[in-house]
Parts: C-alpha cells; sequence; structure tokens
C-alpha cells in the first residue's frame, strides 16, 4: 500500500487497550493472542520477539508462548529472529465476510451499478466509530491511499459512515461520537459533534448521505442503507467520484436513483434469503 491507512491498526495492540473486560467471562490469554496477531500491520508485517513484547504490553516469554502457539497453527512463520503472519490468517476475516447474507448478493449488483454509472462502488460496516470495507468495485484512482477489503475510514466524515451512524438510537450515537477524536481531514471536514448530529439526523429523515470532500479533497461520496429482512440496516453501498468530473449537486441528480435501486434490489435478496 502507498499510504498507511488512518485506523484504529496504527494504535498500539496493547491488552491494556482492549474494551471493558466482563467480569470471570473474559479470558484474558484469548485476548492476548489476538493483541499479538493485530501487533502485524502494514508498517510491522515482520517483527522480533521483542518488537511483539513491546507493541502488545507483554513479556517476552508471554509473548514467546503466543508466537510459538500461533506458529504451530499455521498463522504465523518464523524466519530467523523475525516472526511474521501467514496467508492462513485470511481464513479468519473470510470466516465473517462469509457469514454476512449480502456478500455474495451485493458483489454483481455493485458491478452493475458501476459500470452503469462509470464510478467505484464500495460496500462497508460500522465497527464502534469506523467502516470497514467489506466489498469494493474499483475505477479510477480518486484517493492517495488504496482501499480493499478491511480499510478502515472514520465514520463521521464518510458518507457510508454518515448512513451506518443514522440508524444508531440516539444515545449510541452520541456515545459514538464521543468516543474518538473528530479531526479535520480537509478544511471541510465537519468537526462539531452538534452539527454532525443534525447532519446525521438528515441522513435518517432522507434515507441516503453525499460527503463533499471530507475526507480528502477532490473526493465526493454518495451512499444508500442496505437492510436485512427486518428492516434494520446492515451495510452501506456508496458511489465515490471526483469532484473534477461531478459536483455534489450533479452526483446526486445523476447517481442517487441508481444507488438507491441497487441498494434496495440487494436488501429485497437479503431478505428474500431469510
Amino acid at each position: 500500500m502507498s499510504k498507511a491507512l488512518p485506523s484504529s491498526s496504527a494504535v498500539p495492540a496493547s491488552v491494556e487497550a482492549a474494551p471493558d473486560k466482563p467480569g470471570d467471562s473474559y479470558v484474558q490469554s484469548f485476548a492476548r493472542g489476538l493483541a499479538v496477531i493485530r501487533a502485524f500491520d502494514a508498517t510491522r508485517p515482520e517483527q522480533t520477539l521483542t518488537d511483539v513484547a513491546t507493541a502488545t504490553g507483554l513479556t517476552r516469554a508471554g509473548a514467546r508462548r503466543i508466537l510459538l502457539t500461533l506458529q504451530t497453527l499455521g498463522y504465523v512463520e518464523a524466519e530467523g529472529r523475525l516472526f511474521r503472519l501467514t496467508p492462513k490468517i485470511l481464513d479468519l476475516g473470510f470466516a465473517y465476510l462469509t457469514s454476512m447474507p449480502f456478500w455474495n448478493l451485493a458483489e454483481p449488483v455493485m458491478e452493475q451499478l458501476s459500470a452503469q454509472v462509470h464510478e467505484s462502488c464500495s460496500a462497508a460496516v460500522l465497527d464502534r466509530t469506523e467502516i470497514v470495507y467489506v466489498l469494493r468495485v474499483p475505477t479510477h484512482k480518486i484517493m492517495t491511499i488504496n482501499l480493499s477489503i478491511g480499510s478502515r475510514l472514520p465514520a463521521y466524515c464518510t458518507s457510508m459512515g454518515r448512513v451506518l451512524l443514522a440508524a444508531l438510537d440516539d444515545e449510541t450515537l452520541d456515545a459514538t461520537l464521543s468516543s474518538a477524536p473528530l479531526y479535520a481531514h480537509t478544511p471541510r471536514t465537519v468537526t462539531d459533534k452538534e452539527e454532525l448530529k443534525k447532519l446525521i439526523a438528515q441522513v435518517r429523515r432522507q434515507g441516503w448521505a453525499i460527503v463533499d470532500q471530507e475526507l480528502e479533497g477532490g473526493l465526493i461520496s454518495l451512499s444508500a442503507p442496505i437492510r436485512n429482512r427486518q428492516g434494520r440496516v446492515i451495510a452501506a453501498m456508496n458511489i465515490s467520484g471526483n469532484a473534477q468530473r461531478n459536483s455534489a449537486r450533479q452526483m446526486v441528480k445523476a447517481f442517487l436513483e441508481p444507488l438507491q435501486h441497487a441498494a434496495q434490489t440487494v436488501s429485497e435478496m437479503v431478505a428474500r434469503r431469510g
């Protein structure tokens, strides 16, 4: 990747950074194993035992036991003093993707939408304060960062994020917006929490979102929700375009209807499936 994504993966994978521990049901050794896996990323693909111990806050002996266990299971390999993840680690993420009812259903619909509008199309789900890309059909390269399945972006300044945030109740939305810093990625980024809540309330009323160059200059994104059989929003679908080709108003006029039709098509397919 040409540039590291702004995500929680940039934060040390210390066990102490884990969410609140649910009493006796919390399995600390399992949490430590996940912390070791999260210690590897695009900026640190290979690490020594000392590196892993430092990144996770574990002792060298504790980190060594976990690394050797992961190596025995095939998720880690070693070359000299360096450890790295193996492709088998993808099985963990793929298990999630294959458990999602719209995974296989949405891809051909999104490919057809992208071919129709000649712009990139993606789908994402909400993970706390971030969106996680689960499908992507790229056309033009319109961002300085490379997006792929598993990429994370902040929810508050992305159109898919606002669609997903709009599905939260007011109390959960307030807690979500308060749980992470709101950075100005561009001069257009809305970082005031009360103003964001007004924008998200508008998304809730109209059923779609557009974000005009708040994440990156020149990038405009239009999104609509994907719902399950019960009507609950389970994902968001977007069309991303370059501001030099289309203004935000032009994108809404040209692309909103086909985007909503595609999202509704996937929603209906999900509902029929169960």
